[in-house]
């Protein structure tokens, strides 16, 4: 048996995320049918994780085992032509018996993206927040840091989490502006249930004046929910990037 991994791009504004759902209607569901008609096995594939529904993916990453003999560089395009117009396999790779897409991972980058344009863009609506306030990035630059390190998480996580350790390593956490787009960049080890959204929700409440930057370690500290800020809406997140030891750029 191969063991293959895949980069998959996908919009999940009409997906109910990327995670097998009993509807069926889930990015993953929409993969294991491709591969059942391009290679007639039952394959069940693995993500690096899961992403909520709405949510998109520049860069999400899976493996599954297969008997096919299919050269790898023909996989991706001979998916691509089983799969739906918002589904695309970017890249495909050989990987070792026991890579696995989610436990292998090193490291793992998210964005999200506001647009503070005095008007939403229509045709850019599901792939950013449109915020109606300006926002001091300035302040929201200087709350973000504090969560660079190896911390507990819980007050930037969901109350339904179900990980029995909220501990995390965020490697980097920076923020772009290009134009009336803001873009936040976290890059961590791993992440937890809502951890992004609450934690851009938590920098637009600094971004208003609501929260000062200076209280960001308190709220860290704190772990308690109820102290961030509210879970911004999924349609501006997006999964950018998987890491992996095994997997070298451009190889």
């Amino acid at each position: 048996m191969r063991n293959i991994c895949m980069k998959v791009s996908y919009d999940g504004s009409g997906y109910n995320g990327f995670q097998s759902q009993p509807d069926g209607n889930t990015v993953q569901d929409k993969i294991e049918k491709a591969l059942l008609m391009l290679t007639g096995e039952e394959i069940l594939i693995i993500g690096s994780g899961r992403t909520d529904a709405g949510v998109h993916a520049r860069g999400q990453m899976f493996n599954f085992h297969t008997a096919s003999a299919i050269p790898i560089e023909r996989w991706p395009v001979a998916i691509n032509s089983r799969l739906p117009d918002d589904i695309v396999i970017l890249e495909a790779y050989e990987v070792p018996e026991n890579f696995h897409a989610r436990r292998s991972a090193k490291r793992k980058t998210y964005r999200y993206t506001i647009d503070t344009g005095k008007y939403p863009d229509v045709f850019g609506r599901q792939y950013r927040f449109h915020h109606y306030r300006p926002l001091d990035v300035a302040a929201m630059r200087q709350a973000i840091v504090h969560l660079i390190g190896t911390h507990d998480y819980t007050s930037f996580t969901s109350t339904r989490s179900t990980k029995p350790s909220h501990v995390r390593t965020i490697y980097e956490a920076y923020i772009e502006e290009e134009g009336p787009f803001v873009h936040v960049y976290v890059t961590g080890n791993g992440f937890l249930y809502n951890m992004v959204r609450i934690i851009v929700g938590t920098l637009i409440k600094v971004g208003i004046g609501a929260i000062p930057p200076e209280r960001f370690p308190a709220i860290l500290q704190a772990c308690d929910r109820s102290k961030a800020g509210p879970t911004a809406i999924p349609q501006g997140l997006m999964l950018w990037d998987v890491h992996y030891a095994e997997i070298k750029p451009g190889s």
